[in-house]
């Protein structure tokens, strides 16, 4: 996918500044490329390419949703493949695929090069926005969406119901959703 960087980059610009028209060939190219990316990766973790097309899609919503986060004087590629990366890190943490199964040298061998002071900061502000919210939000969050722990493992473990942690996780991330949407506007 890097040999079109330009090409994805420009697509990405463009749907940023309101071409719906750009923006759909964006996602539809890297929909083409993704489905390959995750059919040959489930192969070779040996797990069924089936679920390619869920992570297609996870990866697709998350860059609908994230848009907003990619500066345009970085290059697109590697934003791209951070993304796909942790959908399937996720995906196969779901599948109760031990972390010794996944050589991740080989993933990030697949990635250009980049300064990380982005992911820094971002992480830093991820800890930021989690402080606003009250413990049990930020305890269900931390341990579901962050360290990848199940909703049972995060309900004994915070001694919560597994309803309790689902509900302080949706109302947790909506709060965070609310509050970035807020800094963005300002």
């Amino acid at each position: 996918m890097t040999a079109h960087e330009p090409e994805l980059r420009r697509l990405m610009i463009a749907g940023q500044a309101g071409d719906a028209a750009a923006y759909r060939t964006l996602l539809d190219h890297l929909s083409r490329h993704l489905r390959g990316y995750y059919k040959s990766k489930l192969i070779n973790y040996g797990r069924s390419s089936a679920d390619a097309e869920d992570l297609v899609q996870d990866v697709i919503i998350a860059i609908h949703t994230r848009r907003h986060t990619y500066s345009p004087d970085q290059l697109f590629t590697p934003w791209v493949h951070a993304i796909a990366r942790y959908k399937l890190i996720d995906h196969l943490r779901r599948r109760n695929t031990g972390f010794a199964d996944i050589p991740l040298d080989g993933m990030t061998s697949e990635m250009e090069a980049h300064d990380d002071r982005d992911a820094v900061e971002s992480g830093y502000d991820l800890q930021r926005l989690l402080a606003a919210l009250p413990a049990k939000m930020q305890q269900a969050i931390r341990h579901v969406k962050i360290e990848g722990l199940s909703i049972a493992e995060t309900a004994e473990r915070c001694d919560m119901s597994e309803s309790a942690v689902k509900v302080n996780i949706h109302r947790g991330l909506k709060k965070l959703a609310d509050m970035i949407s807020r800094e963005v506007k300002s």
